[in-house]
């Protein structure tokens, strides 16, 4: 408004591998009066009762009881993405401090980079291309093979917007789909898509040619793929992982490929990220990993600008919070 100060919201800093893109800085300046760490950490007398807000982008900056004791009029935290596991909610809420993120921004973008990895993996793309481009290729045999999508069983571990999505666009290649979800969809979204709830993930994992992990990190699903879960899955299986790397026993995954428990995975996660470059999982044919860009595209990034301003914003005026994060 017209001769108002604008809001003071905290950002890790701008630019840089990290901090705010640049070119969604002249946005947030038409709604707030940013403040980087380092300008606060230089300034926190004046600043510290003047922030009301704190933009998380790629998870900084960090957010601790120091900075929340510091921070005395703090109303909002809005938090790029859809995983919230580098925020303690409970914390959170002990400072009467609300939390929104930007589930439905990413979701459309990383169901198609989901399909993405299927397919990939499934015509064996990363070694074809290799293939194609070796100084040492003098011919291509006539017996390099891949598998088809079409037709095969699809299981979705986490049917939520992401997973749904996902759903929608392997219906089109004619796959039956299973899913596993903490709770049912109802029949309209099942029958849309042609899902079959699956009540135990075991069902799902032994049924599936493809198993999709599209979860969010809790203490319940840490580790829920591990050696059990990899030897009830066919052998002729593929594991892809939009979700995060610890959603999966990374060494049990590795033992499973190297012995041919299950024929591939293809991961967008991994932990840590990136993996040490001598890390086993670098060096085997039979996976793709890509650097966590299962929401990286630029008309996404710009969605999420958008969401974190109107939470923000919401917050603020004490209206109802798009996005919000509940306990």
């Amino acid at each position: 408004m017209a001769g108002q100060e604008l809001p003071y919201v905290l950002i890790d800093c701008i630019g840089g591998q990290r901090g705010v893109f640049e070119d969604h800085v002249e946005l947030l300046e038409k709604h707030f009066h940013l403040i980087t760490m380092k300008e606060y950490l230089e300034n926190k007398k004046f600043l510290s009762e003047k922030i009301t807000a704190i933009y998380i982008w790629y998870h900084k900056p960090v957010i601790n009881e120091e900075l929340l004791q510091s921070l005395p009029n703090l109303k909002i935290i809005a938090s790029s993405g859809v995983g919230i596991d580098h925020l303690d909610l409970h914390l959170l809420s002990r400072y009467g401090v609300k939390v929104a993120n930007t589930p439905f921004a990413v979701s459309t973008a990383t169901a198609d980079f989901a399909i993405a990895l299927m397919l990939a993996s499934s015509r064996r793309l990363v070694e074809g291309y290799q293939m194609a481009v070796s100084p040492n290729t003098e011919y291509f045999p006539a017996n390099w093979l891949g598998d088809e999508v079409s037709g095969a069983t699809l299981g979705i571990v986490g049917m939520g917007a992401i997973g749904y999505k996902v759903a929608q666009r392997a219906k089109a290649f004619e796959m039956k789909i299973l899913y596993h979800n903490r709770n049912r969809r109802n029949k309209e979204e099942e029958s849309a898509v042609g899902a079959v709830y699956c009540k135990k993930i075991d069902d799902l994992l032994q049924q599936s040619d493809f198993v999709l992990l599209s979860v969010t990190l809790t203490p319940q699903t840490h580790k829920l793929i591990g050696k059990r879960e990899l030897e009830l899955m066919k052998p002729t299986a593929t594991l892809i992982n939009i979700s995060r790397g610890v959603v999966v026993d990374q060494d049990a995954l590795v033992e499973a490929l190297q012995n041919k428990v299950i024929k591939a995975a293809a991961l967008d996660v991994t932990y840590p990220e990136p993996l040490p470059r001598d890390h086993p999982l670098l060096k085997l044919k039979n996976v793709i990993i890509t650097p966590h860009i299962g929401s990286a595209t630029k008309k996404t990034r710009s969605v999420m600008v958008e969401n974190m301003t109107e939470s923000i914003q919401a917050g603020l005026a004490g209206l109802p919070i798009p996005n919000e994060v509940l306990l």
